[in-house]
């Protein structure tokens, strides 16, 4: 019996792996330039909050590192219990949790209804709410506003809650339902085989195997919830007590416009939360924004 050749595995010569590695310096040199633009505001923002008032007015940002140093924590201080900051941080998290937490729930059982239900209409009612993405959020703001006053509502985080479900509904349905169509059907099939409601079927099968859309879904709602001004100043402008950042913000650069330290502090605040939660979830982000988009 003959013996068996063994096998040769040839790797690549340093010279290739330096060839390939040189051919993609330019590409990485870009990117890291682009990424170097984008971060520049956000350290001067940085910077700039723990910055006294008086070398903000006079001097750059980029001279902080010069000696004598001049940090200090007083800007945070004074917006946080002077201006209110805290409180609208506060507020801010009443609003965007629960506000995201209820349009995912909702969305997931209509994209699931109009994913694996066999009802009359099933796509024209789908169609409907894709076409609401068009419809643009000014036009139903003075409506809805007369009926949250008509019921008492306004002022009230039940009524910033209700607004921002609906106007977020129409993109989650339609993000989760590309996602949850895109499931394996004999997994489903066999479930419900096996005796499966389809509520079994919802929360045992498709909820834990759409983790990475969901995760993209919940970024995506959070990030329009935390930094909308235009909702919340129309629901909730005139009630200090339930408003959030972006309205305490917004009145302080109306009223204190020349006190660059404060707005800086309350602008950096305002970022903290987005950008540990992005960056917490970015790998699900990147595979829920993908998925449904190429089937195979």
């Amino acid at each position: 019996m003959a013996e068996a050749e063994p096998v040769v595995v040839q790797q690549d010569s340093l010279g290739v792996r330096l060839t390939r590695a040189l051919g993609r310096g330019p590409l990485h040199i870009v990117l890291i330039l682009i990424c170097l633009a984008w971060m520049v505001p956000t350290l001067g923002l940085l910077v700039s909050s723990f910055r006294p008032s008086e070398a903000i007015s006079t001097t750059g940002w980029w001279t902080a590192f010069q000696t004598p140093f001049e940090f200090t924590l007083e800007n945070y201080r004074d917006v946080l219990t002077t201006q209110g900051m805290g409180r609208s941080f506060l507020n801010s998290l009443m609003i965007a949790f629960p506000a995201t937490a209820i349009t995912m729930l909702v969305a997931a059982l209509a994209a699931y209804a109009f994913s694996w239900i066999d009802f009359p209409g099933r796509e024209w009612y789908f169609l409907l709410v894709v076409a609401l993405l068009v419809v643009p959020i000014q036009l139903t703001l003075i409506p809805i506003l007369r009926i949250f006053a008509a019921l008492g509502w306004t002022g009230s985080f039940f009524a910033i809650w209700l607004a921002h479900t609906a106007y977020g509904l129409p993109f989650a349905v339609f993000l989760l339902r590309n996602f949850f169509v895109a499931l394996p059907k004999d997994l489903l099939e066999s479930a419900f085989l096996d005796g499966a409601s389809h509520f079994t079927a919802f929360w045992r099968i498709v909820m834990p195997l759409s983790v990475p859309a969901l995760a993209a879904l919940g970024i995506f709602q959070f990030l329009w919830l935390w930094n909308d001004l235009l909702v919340a100043l129309v629901y909730l402008g005139g009630f200090r007590s339930v408003a959030p950042m972006t309205v305490t913000i917004s009145n302080l650069v109306n009223s204190f416009g020349s006190s660059w330290h404060l707005l800086t502090s309350a602008a950096f605040i305002s970022m903290v939360l987005p950008l540990i939660i992005f960056f917490a979830l970015q790998r699900y982000f990147v595979e829920g924004i993908l998925a449904g988009a190429v089937k195979g």
